[in-house]
């Protein structure tokens, strides 16, 4: 008798064992715009590993890397078609079908935190002129993300605005290369393939590049020994959308579920890229470079310097909205 009530009971756990390994509900392919094992991609998957917990498996992210399914160019209206459910990658890369895209994707003197990017999503209106825009391709925006504010490489001290004046400094075509000629520097536009060799033979004396950490790493602080950190002129932004017709189809538990974990990924990846920017600061600091900070005085002068650029790049009508509600958050300041 006790056999058979043991047998029973281990029949029972294992129809309750099978019970709960049942398919998910909503199976999604999210492509991001990094390659395969790179810092983003690994945060995608831990993102993807929440969600799933969080739901109890009702929803299964597969995270794809760059150009895996799309190319890279591709995946917003690879989303907007259903053929992937999901991106994570730089609105800039859209910027042909508005230059909303590109505004947003990097606006150039705007940040100097990720936090005041999220501040005016929330509470200046970004979030529903993002998400209206989007919406045009069948694609709904769940939150923004980014690795944080760019360091700047220089062979020569830096240490206001007015330093920047004469500086040979390398920075791609568009906004970015604006900006610093209007602060009197002068750009020179080079691939980040030839900033390295640039930056050692003095064909420039700095570069915009990108966080402070990958520098550090790649060995542009051995040659130009003045990094600026933090940074003051970039911080390219990541968007995170699913197509619409799937958000609409989610009942509000996961709705809300979806956003919270989206909003935990942001503030880890921010996290996580800090660490490693701050480890990476220590160890050039022991090599003896300086590194220089401005204070949010400077700060501010680029920022009014780059809010005249700001009109030349809001050639649509969404691109206007943006950058008039950018302008009205930092007049609330």
């Amino acid at each position: 008798m006790n056999m058979l009530k043991k047998m029973l009971a281990a029949i029972t756990m294992l129809t309750l064992m099978s019970g709960t390994a049942v398919a998910a509900d909503y199976n999604w392919t999210l492509q991001t715009s990094g390659a395969a094992g790179d810092d983003v991609t690994r945060f995608l998957e831990q993102f993807a590993k929440w969600v799933k917990e969080d739901t109890g498996g009702r929803i299964d992210i597969s995270i794809m890397p760059a150009d895996s399914v799309v190319k890279y160019t591709e995946t917003l209206d690879a989303v907007g078609a259903n053929i992937i459910q999901m991106e994570s990658t730089d609105p800039s890369y859209f910027a042909g079908k508005d230059p909303a895209f590109s505004l947003i994707g990097n606006m150039v003197g705007a940040w100097s935190d990720p936090y005041q990017l999220f501040d005016m999503m929330q509470n200046g209106g970004g979030f529903e002129i993002f998400d209206k825009l989007l919406n045009q391709y069948n694609v709904k925006l769940l939150g923004v993300a980014c690795t944080g504010v760019e360091a700047f490489v220089s062979k020569k001290p830096i240490r206001s605005v007015a330093d920047l004046k004469g500086i040979k400094l390398r920075a791609p075509q568009g906004m970015v290369n604006n900006v610093f000629t209007a602060v009197g520097a002068t750009p020179v536009n080079l691939p980040g393939s030839e900033v390295y060799t640039s930056l050692e033979k003095g064909v420039i004396d700095a570069s915009d590049y990108t966080v402070f950490a990958t520098n550090q790493a790649q060995g542009m602080n051995d040659i130009a020994r003045y990094p600026i950190y933090p940074g003051f002129h970039s911080m390219p932004t990541m968007q995170l959308t699913l197509n619409l017709d799937e958000w609409n189809s989610l009942p509000i538990d996961l709705q809300l579920i979806l956003q919270t974990d989206i909003n935990r990924f942001r503030d880890y990846m921010i996290r996580e890229h800090k660490m490693l920017d701050e480890k990476a600061v220590a160890e050039a600091k022991a090599k003896g470079i300086e590194v220089v900070s401005w204070p949010e005085s400077e700060v501010a002068k680029f920022r009014e310097i780059a809010k005249t650029q700001w009109p030349k790049w809001s050639n649509s009508p969404t691109a206007k909205v943006w950058a008039d509600a950018v302008a009205a958050y930092w007049a609330s300041k």
